[in-house]
């Protein structure tokens, strides 16, 4: 049971937008939130304090809210919980009937999860897994623009991992389809929660091994070879496609 005097921070979600102050989640009592909390469902603890998801209460203005790209600022332990936060809502909102029976489903009393009122059976949050990695060629580095980012912004390659198919499988496949070339040395770096809706993002660096750079213009809007020395806007740090071109560039410049 929350404390009214109880510190936490609140990830408190509107159509899957985080309310924030000053670019941050709250971080206060119950008492100063001074919102009815009484559904509030406990989501993790980070620097020993409780970090709870609230859905919005009716007549909190749409301004106060923003994506959770806003927070790609703070400590990533943090982040991933206001990204569990936002799935967990998305959760609410998209899985309201039983695959099973169709029923009506509500949230589960006894876990973070929904509960068929027929059945019984519970449905857990979708996760959608896919593949991001850099390639290397020599002393540069594979970027692509997609047509979704408006600022000329470039990252790596990503997608999503179908039925049958390994992560590794995944990558030469995503790699190929999109731009073309064929790799190699395909190694596993880290992963990261993408609540965007609700995706895992699992990071690979690999090696090019042969074939032409000829972009898929219905997936991106370019594709490059970038050298260090003429690399453009990047993803923002935060992200795993920023860890993971940080990283090609540092082996890069060690010469490894």
């Amino acid at each position: 049971m929350l404390n009214q005097k109880e510190i936490a921070y609140w990830c408190i979600i509107k159509d899957r937008k985080l309310f924030l102050t000053d670019q941050a989640l709250p971080q206060m009592s119950r008492e100063a939130l001074a919102l009815d909390t009484q559904a509030a469902q406990e989501i993790g603890r980070y620097q020993g304090k409780a970090v709870y998801w609230l859905e919005a209460p009716a007549g909190m203005p749409d301004d106060s809210f923003d994506s959770l790209r806003a927070l790609l600022h703070v400590d990533g332990a943090l982040f991933n919980l206001a990204g569990r936060a936002t799935q967990l809502s998305h959760m609410l909102h998209t899985q309201k009937f039983c695959s099973h029976c169709g029923g009506e489903c509500r949230l589960s009393e006894g876990e973070l999860a929904m509960q068929c009122q027929q059945c019984q059976t519970q449905h857990y949050p979708r996760v959608s897994p896919c593949v991001i990695v850099a390639v290397r060629k020599e002393e540069k580095i594979l970027l692509a623009q997609h047509p979704r980012h408006k600022t000329g912004m470039y990252t790596v390659i990503a997608g999503f991992v179908e039925a049958g198919e390994t992560l590794e499988q995944c990558v030469a496949r995503e790699v190929k389809e999109e731009t073309g070339i064929e790799v190699t040395n395909i190694r596993y770096v880290g992963s990261q929660p993408w609540a965007f809706p609700s995706n895992l993002m699992m990071g690979f660096l690999a090696d090019y091994q042969s074939g032409d750079l000829k972009p898929d213009y219905t997936e991106l809007s370019d594709a490059i070879w970038a050298g260090l020395d003429n690399l453009p806007e990047l993803a923002p740090p935060g992200t795993i496609a920023y860890h993971l071109i940080q990283r090609t560039c540092e082996e890069i410049r060690q010469g490894r």
